[in-house]
C-alpha cells in the first residue's frame, strides 16, 4: 500500500486527477474510522475526511514519501476534528458503532459482535490521548515514529502513553467481563 500511495501522490502532484481518486480509495476508510473516534458521528467523520482531502488538493504540498503523506493526512483529520468539536461542543451519542467496526464480516455471530462493540466502547471511554495512541498503533498500523509526528509528542511520551493506555483498557475490559482469552 505504501508504494501505491506514494506513486499516486506523485502522479497527483504532476496533475493526474485519477491519482487523487486512488489516494482517497487508499486512505478514506482508515481516516473515517480515525475521525469517528473523535466526533462519534459517521456522517461528520466522512465530512472531516473529505475536508482533509480538499486541503491536500488545495495546498498540493510536496511531501517526501507515503509515510509522511499518511502522517500529514492523519494530522489534518485530527485538526479538523478538533475544529469541529470546538464549533459543536454538545455530546453526540454513540449510535453508529456498527458502521465503524473495521470492516468486519456482517455475518459475524452475536458473541463476537457484542465483544467487538464492547471493546470499541471501552476504547472510546479512555482519555483522548490514550485513545489516539491505541487507534493509531493498532487500528491504523502506524509506527511509534509516525505516531510522534501525528500527535506532536516525543518518543518517550508515546511509549509512556501507549503503556498506560493498554493498562487502562485492560482494566475497563475486565470490568465489562472480557478477558485476554476472549480476544
Amino acid at each position: 500500500m505504501a508504494e501505491y500511495g506514494e506513486s499516486s501522490y506523485r502522479r497527483f502532484l504532476q496533475g493526474d486527477p485519477a491519482a487523487l481518486e486512488e489516494l482517497i480509495r487508499t486512505y478514506s476508510d482508515s481516516l473515517v474510522r480515525f475521525a469517528y473516534g473523535y466526533v462519534r458521528n459517521a456522517s461528520v467523520a466522512e465530512d472531516v475526511m473529505e475536508e482533509s482531502f480538499a486541503a491536500l488538493f488545495v495546498k498540493a504540498r510536496r511531501i517526501r514519501d507515503d509515510a509522511h503523506l499518511r502522517a500529514w493526512l492523519y494530522r489534518t483529520v485530527h485538526n479538523k476534528c478538533m475544529d469541529h468539536l470546538r464549533r459543536h461542543r454538545n455530546e453526540v451519542p454513540l449510535s453508529d458503532v456498527e458502521n465503524v467496526l473495521s470492516g468486519e464480516n456482517t455475518q459475524m455471530d452475536a458473541f463476537r459482535r457484542h465483544r467487538n462493540e464492547t471493546v470499541y466502547i471501552c476504547i472510546q471511554r479512555l482519555p483522548a490521548q490514550y485513545r489516539d495512541i491505541l487507534l493509531l498503533a493498532y487500528f491504523d498500523g502506524f509506527s511509534t515514529e509516525e505516531i510522534c509526528r501525528i500527535t506532536g509528542k516525543t518518543t518517550k511520551q508515546v511509549y509512556n502513553l501507549h503503556a498506560r493506555a493498554k493498562v487502562a483498557l485492560k482494566e475497563l475490559l475486565q470490568k465489562e467481563g472480557i478477558t485476554h482469552e476472549d480476544l
